[in-house]
């Protein structure tokens, strides 16, 4: 991790909700502290476990979101990318990370005052609705992360998985950002099981395979797939 610490505000092509409730309120930007962070791929931005030390947005790149558990068995809950505020279900719920998040990619994060982000939490209306929003929808993946891995098979999990990722990029064609373990983590399956059903939605021609590279050929199916799961 690279850490800069002269920052401003003014300087960065964001210009995220928390710079115009600062511009609003009248406060100076030198009270959030901001310090830009780069991360390079893999590495983490923030561990379960780990204390809050500030609150973070994701100004470039991809990252991961998910829950460390036993003998590596992790689960990937959602993958993130710009806009995007990190450590929201923290902030409003203890003083620990619950989760750990990971760069995709290279990527550069936005790391501010925890205290002065709550102050002004409090005292714009606007900007509560805002990060309020934020939050409203890391919960929504949340939950149906929950009901996918609740209600659906493998098959209708893997399917699940792809879909999301085409909504995701806005394509029926795009990278992996993922391993094949790693797509099993967002999931919940193994590898092993991951490699098969790429393998059996390929030879249905539901999807086309080459490296990392995906192509969506037949959504409707794929989709009647994750819908009876």
């Amino acid at each position: 991790m690279k850490v800069s610490k002269k920052v401003c505000c003014d300087d960065c092509p964001v210009h995220c909700h928390i710079y115009e409730a600062i511009r609003k309120s009248g406060h100076s930007f030198s009270e959030i502290q901001p310090i830009h962070a780069n991360f390079r791929k893999h590495e983490k931005i923030c561990k379960q476990g780990s204390p809050v030390s500030h609150a973070m947005y994701l100004v470039s790149g991809t990252a991961k979101l998910f829950i460390e558990g036993i003998n590596e068995h992790n689960i990937i809950l959602y993958l993130m990318k710009p806009p995007a505020y990190i450590g929201l279900l923290s902030f409003f719920e203890s003083a620990y990370y619950s989760y750990s998040v990971t760069a995709l990619e290279d990527a550069k994060v936005c790391m501010v005052d925890l205290a002065f982000l709550k102050q002004l939490y409090l005292e714009d209306h606007d900007f509560l609705l805002r990060l309020n929003q934020a939050f409203g929808k890391s919960v929504s993946l949340i939950m149906k992360k929950i009901i996918t891995l609740n209600q659906k098979n493998i098959r209708g999990r893997v399917a699940e998985s792809l879909i999301y990722l085409t909504e995701f990029y806005g394509n029926t064609r795009f990278t992996l950002p993922v391993t094949r373990k790693e797509l099993g983590m967002l999931s919940a399956i193994s590898e092993e099981n991951t490699v098969r059903l790429l393998t059996e939605f390929r030879n249905e021609q539901i999807i086309k395979v080459d490296g990392r590279e995906v192509e969506i050929l037949d959504m409707r199916m794929l989709s009647k797939i994750s819908d009876l799961g």
